[in-house]
């Protein structure tokens, strides 16, 4: 949601915005535990019996190999934080905390997730060369400093998409951004962390392959409906369906309805199929029935909540 709200507080504001997303070979695998604690100790004054806990938990682990009933001798892992674990990813952040300082610099906005990492920045649009010059320099630092701290940036998979308004698409770079040692094309869509992020910032492709996965599912559960009882059923689609539809819907607040009536659809067969009812019902009453809101509804009520935790954009006032 922040990455989206960057960026669509500067194509408001009638600029260009760029956004890089960065991918990490076997980032959590490769963490090393001197350098971590090093770390933990001066840049965040952890020490004493603390240290020591994380020092024991990350120090001496053994790993093998099990194929079947065959296994490999045991080694000591010399790098890495568990994955799996509530503390590896805590880790990993405290890690790479160093990144922040070092892509502010260059003026642009640091986006941290674990070991997803966004670089996000704008510009008007006559400027868009030099930001695309202050990018790849960015990059550059950003992958020494990596490979200073053990970390492999892999630049054959970095993604670059340039945002703007739908009027002004055919304005957008179409040159290839460096990234390291490799020239990477501008994407007109990008994946990040789930969420398909369009040129227009539109969300027309999240919204496409949301629908299109939950139709996917009410499929298959038609083919098992006379075969469960109600209670399951319904079980069944809350679990296998709702959350496609409830997983980052805050970043689909302000569509237009044609959009949202979409993601309705989707409601609407769902409520019928646990209802076991025609498609010529009205589907309020049901909804009711079974405690969902409407499409419109759900997203206001998750976006109101994100608010409260969400700062507000400078000089802006939030009101419900």
């Amino acid at each position: 949601m922040k990455v989206l709200l960057d960026i669509q507080y500067a194509v408001d504001d009638g600029d260009l915005s760029v956004l890089a997303l960065l991918d990490l070979s076997a980032a959590f695998d490769t963490v090393d535990h001197d350098i971590l604690l090093t770390r933990l100790k001066v840049s965040f004054g952890i020490g004493g019996a603390a240290l020591d806990w994380l020092q024991s938990y990350l120090t001496s682990r053994l790993e093998c190999v099990r194929r079947g009933l065959a296994r490999s001798t045991h080694k000591t892992a010399r790098f890495g934080v568990p994955q799996g674990s509530v503390l590896g990813p805590l880790l990993f952040i405290l890690y790479t905390a160093g990144l922040i300082d070092l892509i502010e610099v260059y003026g642009l906005n640091p986006h941290l997730y674990a070991d997803d990492t966004q670089i996000q920045g704008s510009c008007r649009f006559g400027s868009a060369n030099q930001l695309q010059s202050t990018l790849s320099a960015c990059l550059d630092e950003v992958s020494d400093w990596m490979w200073s701290n053990r970390l492999q940036l892999n630049t054959a998979k970095a993604e670059i998409l340039w945002c703007s308004t739908i009027r002004r698409q055919n304005h957008l770079p179409s040159a290839a951004v460096r990234v390291g040692e490799n020239y990477v094309l501008p994407s007109t869509t990008v994946r990040d962390l789930g969420v398909l992020i369009d040129s227009d910032v539109a969300m027309r492709s999240h919204v496409s392959r949301t629908v299109s996965g939950c139709f996917i599912e009410l499929r298959q559960l038609r083919n098992i409906r006379r075969s469960v009882s109600d209670s399951v059923f319904h079980s069944l689609v809350v679990s296998l369906v709702m959350p496609r539809l409830d997983y980052c819907n805050t970043t689909l607040a302000g569509l237009p309805a044609s959009q949202f009536s979409r993601l309705q659809s989707v409601l609407n067969a769902a409520v019928r199929l646990t209802h076991r009812s025609s498609r010529y019902e009205h589907v309020t009453p049901m909804l009711r029935d079974l405690h969902w809101l409407q499409s419109p509804g759900t997203y206001q009520f998750q976006v109101s909540c994100a608010h409260l935790s969400m700062p507000a954009r400078p000089g802006t006032t939030l009101s419900f």
